[in-house]
């Protein structure tokens, strides 16, 4: 079996943690909805993949929400957002250190969120300095988990899918990168943490 020399992590619930199910009900809340609409859905991924601008994105809520200002809609769309465990950051920084493996992060993310973590996590830019190559879904205008982003991915760094572990938490990315050819680890995030991937996949290592 071809060894692995390349690890691509996701971010949101692999590295920093995120309160999905907790965000959208507050959202929800917010907005006296029952789900999400259809028009919000489109809006937010084309805001992940970068085709509207923050400024577009908060005016289509504006104007579908007239009642709420700015700053409220800002909130929600970053409360999802929790802490980003310092452990996970010392254990990329010694992996980095060894300079055994290839570091790619992959993430569907867009730029309020990049920039609430910049504004509350001291080390974000220490963390990023970790990877050879930071792809964000917003700055690529790709997202997970159509295969274009991976195949993106494997030709822009000229990877052999076979040598790479791709870590997500949502399953729907992991199952893509598989049929792609890459090992897979679909983390749970309420069980499992990234630090351990070399317990937890030493099948590959």
């Amino acid at each position: 079996m071809p060894q692995i020399n390349t690890l691509i992590f996701d971010f949101g619930d692999v590295f920093i943690n995120l309160d999905k199910q907790g965000a959208m009900d507050n959202a929800l809340q917010l907005f006296g909805l029952i789900e999400f609409e259809d028009d919000m859905l489109k809006t937010n991924i084309a805001y992940e993949i970068g085709a509207i601008s923050t400024l577009e994105f908060l005016a289509f809520y504006q104007k579908k929400f007239p009642n709420l200002n700015q700053d409220e809609i800002v909130y929600a769309w970053n409360y999802i957002i929790r802490d980003f465990p310092e452990h996970r950051l010392k254990f990329i920084q010694n992996l980095k250190a060894s300079g055994q493996y290839q570091l790619i992060l992959l993430s569907n993310t867009n730029a309020l969120h990049i920039q609430y973590i910049k504004n509350n996590v001291p080390f974000y830019e220490e963390f990023k300095r970790c990877f050879d190559v930071f792809y964000l879904s917003h700055e690529i205008r790709l997202r997970k988990p159509n295969a274009d982003i991976y195949k993106f991915v494997l030709n822009e760094n000229h990877l052999n899918p076979e040598e790479c572990l791709f870590i997500d938490d949502t399953k729907d990315n992991t199952d893509m990168a598989e049929r792609l050819g890459l090992h897979t680890w679909n983390i749970d995030e309420t069980l499992e943490d990234v630090a351990d991937v070399f317990k937890v996949k030493s099948d590959l290592f």
